[in-house]
């Protein structure tokens, strides 16, 4: 839980354990591995920000890599066997990590998220809405392009991560304030090794967490070797 984990940070930063948390306590800088994976391989804490973060912002982050995103707005809807007591009581540390980490990361000058736990059964694997205003004349090919490459980069490693069509786009409308739109549906699956394939939401946390930790060790172990040499 995120109240828990902010409790016990002093205490690894006393000991001199390194943490990689997956809470949205956000008490170290939070990363996204396709936009800022060696950003903070030396931070003693850093943060995975949320599952619905870690499967929208990436989206956020191709648009804006692109073009000039003014606005994005995510839904992440989750199958409500998958969240536990711990999400359940963050669900406002949810919507205020992840809005930070769409506009920080993602590139988005405003950011808003929305978590929707889905109480169908049988259970619902997630899916993500992700809205980007973007300009009227923007370069949409390129635009297409770019979250096609990052859905692809995500796969490495989480494999159920996929678009569930074409990135739509929307003329100017009063709906949009004035602004055209990208829209990117995609929806996460879980390998179904340890948790259920619904519980995709979970894998994708687990999964980032771990191409962090193998960056952090590998970078450790680049700086242990040319110590010694």
């Amino acid at each position: 839980s995120a109240y828990v984990h902010k409790d016990a940070a002093p205490r690894y930063a006393e000991a001199g354990i390194r943490a990689i948390d997956l809470t949205p306590a956000a008490v170290g800088p939070a990363v996204i591995p396709p936009a800022n994976l060696r950003a903070h391989l030396e931070a003693p804490n850093v943060n995975m920000i949320t599952c619905g973060g870690q499967a929208t912002i990436p989206i956020v982050y191709a648009v804006s890599r692109v073009v000039d995103v003014p606005y994005a707005e995510i839904v992440a809807s989750v199958a409500s066997l998958s969240a536990g007591p711990g999400t359940r009581a963050n669900i406002d540390e949810f919507t205020k990590t992840t809005s930070k980490g769409v506009e920080t990361i993602g590139g988005a000058k405003r950011g808003k998220a929305i978590i929707i736990l889905n109480p169908a059964d049988p259970p619902m694997i997630m899916r993500d809405t992700i809205f980007c205003a973007i300009p009227e004349d923007a370069d949409r090919d390129a635009v297409a392009q770019s979250i096609k490459d990052v859905v692809a980069e995500v796969q490495t490693y989480v494999p159920g991560y996929r678009l569930l069509n074409e990135p739509q786009f929307d003329d100017p409308s009063t709906h949009s304030g004035g602004q055209a739109l990208v829209t990117t549906f995609i929806e996460v699956e879980g390998a179904g090794d340890y948790l259920p394939p619904y519980a995709g939401n979970l894998d994708i946390m687990t999964a980032a967490a771990t191409k962090v930790g193998e960056e952090i060790a590998k970078e450790s172990l680049s700086v242990a070797g040319g110590a010694q040499a």
